[in-house]
Order: structure tokens, then C-alpha cells, then sequence
């Protein structure tokens, strides 16, 4: 009878340890590493909206438009963002407080509004119309 009860106490063994294991990982460590992933991809992702931004705003001439698309992943750590224009900056608003991120915009003077919203998952388009001297940029 003592080898059936060692197999089964190596068995236990076995099953708390892969318990504990992933314990300890679901519990801290991929989390911490989603959230950390999450905020280096949000950093990476308003700043190539802000240079798609710098890039739409056409040389000065009259009643010109361009539009412009913007690439980005469909989400951030399996959850939708949005991108705002907020005065002279890009702000990416996540749901997770730990996934946000800014950047200023190196626009000409001559861009008198920036305004709108690009979402994650759907087509994005940046649209710069130029008129009278001014321009006038919309996320969409």
C-alpha cells in the first residue's frame, strides 16, 4: 500500500505546483507585462498619428485638401482607444488608466483648428483643408 500512497502524494505535489505557477502568473506577472506592452504600443501609436497629422497640413496654397489614412491596431491589450485632438496635442484615451498617452503636434501657425477623433478598429482619416491662408485639420 505505501507505493500507491506515494504516487498519489507525487500527484498532489505535481497539481499544487502547477497551481501555484499559475497562480503566480495570472496573478501578477502577465498582467504587470500586458500593461507595460499596452503603454509602449499606445506611446508608438499616437505618435505615428501625430506625425500622419504634421503630414496632412498642405503647403500654402489656396483651396487645397488632403487626406490622409491612418494606420492603426485594430486594439491595445484586447481593448478598444480612441485617439482626441486636444488644442495643439494627440491625447490616445484607453479604458486601463495605465495605457494612456499624449504628443505634441509641430504644426504651422497657420493651422488655426484641430478637432475630431479617430477610433481603434474602423477605417481613420486625417483631412487638412487649406483656405484663406489658415488650415483646418479633422480626425474622422
Amino acid at each position: 500500500m505505501s507505493p500507491v500512497v506515494g504516487k498519489a502524494l507525487e500527484a498532489t505535489l505535481v497539481v499544487l505546483y502547477i497551481g501555484l505557477l499559475t497562480t503566480l502568473l495570472y496573478g501578477g506577472a502577465v498582467p504587470e507585462y500586458r500593461a507595460t506592452a499596452g503603454a509602449e504600443l499606445a506611446d508608438r501609436t499616437v505618435s505615428t498619428a501625430a506625425t500622419d497629422v504634421e503630414r496632412a497640413v498642405p503647403p500654402e496654397t489656396m483651396g487645397a485638401e488632403v487626406r490622409v489614412d491612418v494606420d492603426m491596431p485594430p486594439t491595445i491589450a484586447e481593448t478598444n482607444y480612441r485617439i482626441r485632438a486636444d488644442g495643439d496635442r494627440l491625447l490616445l484615451e484607453h479604458p486601463d488608466p495605465d495605457i494612456e498617452a499624449s504628443v505634441p503636434l509641430a504644426v504651422p501657425d497657420r493651422v488655426e483648428t484641430l478637432s475630431g477623433t479617430l477610433h481603434s478598429g474602423g477605417e481613420s482619416t486625417i483631412v487638412a483643408t487649406a483656405s484663406d491662408g489658415s488650415v483646418e485639420v479633422r480626425l474622422e
